[in-house]
């Protein structure tokens, strides 16, 4: 198998970068027309577990709730039959728990509050500025020093990987209409070090190969660059999704968001740093002279 992974590569590579490409188009467009579902930790309002009767739906609770609570308010299922929670704006007024229980008694004889939590609007407002500025220092930073490890080529190839995987993810949550809380956006943050690592030691080893194999062309040194970093690759990203996959599937609701986002930023990094981290440099003709030592003159 190793050995047709070898004679495939090039054209896996290739292949995979105009997927991403393609997934990248797709998640774009799906930001741009639905934009992402923030959750109350940016927008403030209120969230109330419920317990009620098990035959109820989610069809029947909002139909109850939306008149009540209004347009805004979603009902997600949290673990176990007839447990739900709600989440909705803020009333100006009046006993929000109170308001739950006499909203749903109509149409369930077991109504019981099981927590109740609430972000003020200037709170979120606060998360979400300091979130992106979070985002775009840790940004520049990686930008930075990109620029000082690596030739322009190559640094914009592990630096395009790393943008591939934030709007993947960004646009999937766009599309599904997950919500988007702090735990997904401490998951992209993630993901930017996890991609930036992978993509730098693929890199390291074109340098290494640009240097040593001055006669063989750019794609064969790209080539030889992954694979023989390729175990190494799989073994780190299989141990992490395998962690993922655990807390994806035993961590509940809570973790939902940030377990989807980091499987998703896991995969994505991956096949990026192999193929987009490789193929932009590629495309902008990077050459061993760029890491050649500079010859200086002498003469007087």
């Amino acid at each position: 198998m190793l050995n047709t992974i070898k004679k495939n590569m090039r054209q896996l590579r290739y292949l995979t970068t105009w997927i991403s490409v393609f997934l990248m188009a797709v998640s774009l467009l799906s930001l741009s027309v639905n934009g992402l579902n923030l959750g109350l930790d940016f927008t403030g309002g209120m969230v109330t577990e419920v317990k009620v009767a098990p035959s109820l739906t989610n069809q029947q609770l909002l139909k109850t709730l939306k008149p009540e609570l209004g347009d805004t308010t979603s009902v997600t299922a949290s673990g176990e039959a007839g447990r739900w929670v709600i989440r909705y704006s803020a009333p100006e007024g009046g006993d929000v728990q109170a308001n739950v229980v006499d909203i749903l008694t109509p149409i369930s004889t077991q109504v019981e509050v099981v927590s109740n939590s609430i972000v003020g609007a200037q709170v979120g407002q606060e998360l979400f500025e300091q979130g992106g500025l979070a985002l775009l220092i840790s940004t520049l930073a990686i930008l930075g020093y990109l620029c000082f490890r690596f030739e322009w080529r190559l640094a914009s190839g592990a630096l395009m990987a790393l943008i591939h995987d934030v709007v993947l993810v960004l646009g999937f949550f766009a599309a599904t209409q997950m919500e988007f809380n702090l735990t997904v956006f401490a998951a992209i943050l993630a993901i930017l070090g996890y991609s930036l690592n992978d993509s730098i030691i693929i890199a390291d080893r074109i340098r290494e190969l640009l240097v040593s194999k001055q006669d063989w062309p750019t794609s064969k040194i790209n080539d030889q660059a992954i694979m023989t970093t390729f175990s190494r690759t799989m073994v780190t990203s299989g141990t992490t999704l395998i962690t993922v996959s655990a807390l994806w599937l035993l961590g509940g609701s809570a973790l939902a968001g940030f377990s989807t986002a980091m499987f998703i930023g896991v995969l994505s990094g991956t096949w990026s740093s192999i193929s987009i981290g490789t193929i932009l440099p590629e495309w902008l003709k990077i050459e061993p002279k760029h890491y050649l030592p500079v010859e200086v003159d002498s003469a007087p």
